[in-house]
């Protein structure tokens, strides 16, 4: 029979809830940002003749390769490498490294609203945003970068799996995984200010951010694993706390994508550990690794070739049904919700003319609360991503099974 929450659950949730009262309260995040902004701008501003200087190295070549590069590290990229990692066997790599990956996100993506500064202007800066991908990053604020941060990050923590795991590395394995991983770290870090995306301080507070959270991360990893696949009251844990951390997140100056990217995430986070309490022991725990007797190379391709088309369809259907489904549970609770984009019926200037009839207890119940317009896109975006993850650890491996893959 599981317990009660543990004392250090109470504390996770009681402080993000502190902190979204007193930030409501005290308005911290204006706050903060009257002090950190000016500061940053001038920084900014200050960088542009370094990236000029930069650009004036301009060639065909350098512009796709640092395209590459950055497409490379972004957040798409890592979210279709983490299902091929959980299929090849690595289960824990890749359970740490989505956990890490939306850790990541969430907290760049807060300091990058909370500060709210401004990416190097352009013109002068030439800005090449070759994919659709980097035209919503074009339109979040800069500091810090994120792919110098999410690089920083999940480079260190692979560099410290290989090097914990498998036996130990000899001094010269060591030097060049390090060096290989700093390398790219580095052009990370050039690139993002060849391409106009980001200035120097953006850069360097990237990767400052990212050590920090890296180190506290290699702090908690064991008791953060050990929690997700044996712990008590997971689910109920982390659905408050995917909840609470929604209300946490702070307002930025102007509206930006970035709390889209964090949803996007926090609902994989949720997904994966949802799905590994059904299947962890059954498929999770054991599973044998690609180039073993058991996982040969051509069973891996055939697991890719069902299991992708597999997440996408059930991403689509809890999409499908998300849609449908939250806007009836919002209107029976009485939430007053918008939609951007997913649900033409609901834009915000034709729902803002009704006001919510609390008529039912529920109704009441919920009217108790600050009735502010909620967008249900949020919702959505949070279950699809959550649906597609929990198919990645739970559905696709028992579709390998009658498959015998």
């Amino acid at each position: 029979m599981e317990t009660d929450f543990s004392w250090w659950q109470a504390l996770t949730l009681s402080s993000i809830l502190g902190w979204v009262v007193t930030s409501s309260l005290f308005d911290l995040t204006k706050l903060i940002r009257a002090r950190v902004q000016p500061w940053v701008t001038r920084q900014v501003l200050a960088n542009t003749p370094f990236i000029l200087r930069i650009q004036k190295c301009q060639h065909g070549f350098f512009d796709k390769f640092f395209s590459v590069v950055s497409c490379v590290v972004s957040v798409p990229f890592y979210t279709g490498f983490l299902p091929i990692l959980f299929w090849s066997g690595h289960g824990r790599l890749a359970r740490q490294m989505t956990l890490l990956m939306a850790f990541c996100d969430y907290i760049g993506n807060c300091i990058k609203d909370v500060v709210s500064a401004p990416r190097p202007s352009f013109p002068p800066v030439r800005r090449l945003t070759a994919t659709s991908d980097e035209k919503q990053h074009a339109m979040e604020y800069g500091l810090p970068s994120s792919h110098a941060l999410n690089t920083v990050c999940l480079t260190g923590y692979f560099l410290h799996y290989v090097l914990t795991s498998g036996g130990p590395k000899d001094a010269i394995t060591t030097a060049v995984l390090f060096a290989t991983l700093s390398m790219l770290v580095m052009l990370v870090g050039i690139g993002r200010i060849y391409l106009g995306m980001h200035s120097l301080i953006d850069v360097v507070a990237g990767i400052v951010f990212g050590l920090l959270i890296l180190a506290f991360w290699l702090s908690v990893q064991s008791e953060v694993d050990n929690f997700i696949i044996s712990g008590q009251k997971v689910t109920s844990f982390w659905t408050c706390l995917s909840l609470l951390l929604c209300f946490a997140y702070p307002t930025p100056e102007l509206p930006t994508p970035s709390f889209e990217f964090h949803t996007a995430f926090t609902g994989v986070a949720y997904g994966v550990i949802i799905g590994l309490q059904q299947t962890y022991n059954s498929y999770n725990h054991e599973s044998p690794r690609i180039f073993a007797p058991e996982l040969p190379l051509l069973v891996f391709l055939g697991r890719i070739l069902v299991g992708i088309p597999t997440i996408l369809t059930v991403k689509f259907c809890s999409k499908a049904i998300a849609k449908w489904l939250l806007p009836v549970v919002c209107n029976t609770l009485g939430i007053p919700i918008v939609s951007s984009c997913y649900v033409p019926s609901l834009k915000a200037s034709e729902n803002a003319k009704d006001e919510p009839k609390n008529t039912g207890y529920l109704q009441r119940v919920f009217s108790l609360f600050p009735q502010k317009v909620y967008d249900v896109d949020t919702g959505i975006r949070f279950v699809q991503y959550a649906g597609l993850a929990w198919s990645v650890v739970d559905v696709v491996p028992t579709v390998f099974g009658y498959f015998s893959l």
